[in-house]
């Protein structure tokens, strides 16, 4: 059996995690579906919006999938 410290580094993630609150099952559901549509994730997604939302530089807004293809 490990110890806490142990168990903690098992559970590392490379980034800092970010939790977004109030975000319900079947909207996390359908973000996780349309993101595998487009071809990326969830993360990759959550930063392109992000960023253009605060303004960076080369920002875009990310492709999104058709409703026929969701």
């Amino acid at each position: 059996m490990t110890n806490e410290e142990d168990r903690r580094k098992q559970h590392r993630h490379r980034h800092k995690q970010r939790v977004l609150r109030g975000i319900d099952d079947e909207l996390a559901a359908d973000f996780d579906a349309a993101t595998r549509q487009a071809g990326s994730d969830r993360s990759t997604v959550t930063r392109q919006l992000w960023e253009w939302y605060v303004g960076r530089p080369a920002a875009h807004l990310p492709e999104r999938p058709g409703a026929d293809d969701l």
